[in-house]
């Protein structure tokens, strides 16, 4: 697997890096990781899907090698969204597929939402639908405990607690990997944490603090349901031991994404792709080839 990389302006001041590889003219799929990651986290799918698919995986606005500006309205979900939709117009759209996950996928979800035109399919992992989400920090005691790390990653200075004893918690947070990937994460990390945090900060969905109660019912009351709805065809895939994001958010999914498939992957974790790549992308190929 040959890796180029590859540059896209995607708005004033802003460019993002990607890695791209398989044969030009091939069908295409973009790639869009989570936080704390950034490209290297799809390399067991660009393996796999690089033999016969061109493959793009981008760093996102605020990641790697992708412009990390420090504002945190630079980081509102429009702006996310029309990153994704000037790299795919770049690329010739529409694209084969999107396939994220995490934040990723939160942005590709808004992307699938507002712009189905720009992908003919969408497949997402460990990522919750807004709908669900906001329902769930609302009325689920269990997913609003577990969704209290965002809380924390908005406060001035989670940073340097993040960047501490060479990267600890960030470390701790991906699970073991060896000491060559490692080093791969800490050089991501090493050039900036400001813009993945401020993907929390932007955003209105969070769990209640106790200085703002009930906060998270009023969010999800004022989102309107027509806005979120996904009609290209969609595969979830969902590690079912993930700790930050409960099978509870799968809930009621159906009602705003019609042509849906659902894989559970019981007992794995937040970091699917990694965890369970070949099942991951025996899923995603039988998807592809739909």
């Amino acid at each position: 697997m040959e890796l180029a990389s590859r540059y896209f302006d995607t708005a004033p001041g802003i460019r993002l890096h990607a890695k791209v590889c398989g044969p030009s003219g091939a069908p295409t799929l973009l790639f869009v990781h989570g936080f704390p990651e950034f490209w290297f986290t799809w390399r067991r799918q660009l393996a796999e899907f690089s033999r016969d698919y061109r493959c793009v995986a981008i760093d996102l606005r605020g990641f790697n090698l992708s412009s990390q500006p420090l504002e945190v309205d630079a980081y509102k979900a429009k702006l996310l969204i029309n990153d994704l939709s000037a790299v795919i117009a770049a690329l010739t759209d529409p694209v084969h597929a999107v396939v994220a996950h995490d934040w990723g996928g939160a942005v590709a979800w808004g992307l699938a939402a507002q712009h189905p035109n720009l992908m003919k399919k969408f497949a997402v992992l460990n990522s919750p639908h807004a709908m669900t989400f906001a329902k769930a920090l609302a009325t689920d005691t269990d997913q609003a405990e577990a969704s209290q790390y965002m809380n924390w990653l908005r406060k001035p200075g989670c940073e340097a607690a993040l960047a501490a004893d060479d990267f600890k918690r960030l470390f701790a947070m991906l699970d073991s990997m060896p000491e060559a990937e490692r080093s791969e994460y800490r050089a991501n990390w090493q050039r900036g944490l400001t813009g993945g945090c401020n993907y929390y900060r932007a955003s209105p969905l969070h769990p209640d603090t106790p200085e703002t109660p009930d906060r998270a019912l009023a969010v999800a009351a004022a989102l309107k349901p027509t806005q979120f709805v996904v009609c290209v065809p969609t595969q979830i895939i969902w590690g079912t031991g993930d700790k930050a994001l409960r099978p509870i958010l799968l809930e009621g999914i159906d009602a705003f994404v019609p042509d849906l498939r659902v894989h559970k992957i019981e007992g794995a974790g937040h970091w699917v792709a990694r965890e369970r790549a070949e099942e991951v992308n025996a899923v995603l190929r039988r998807f592809f080839a739909e």
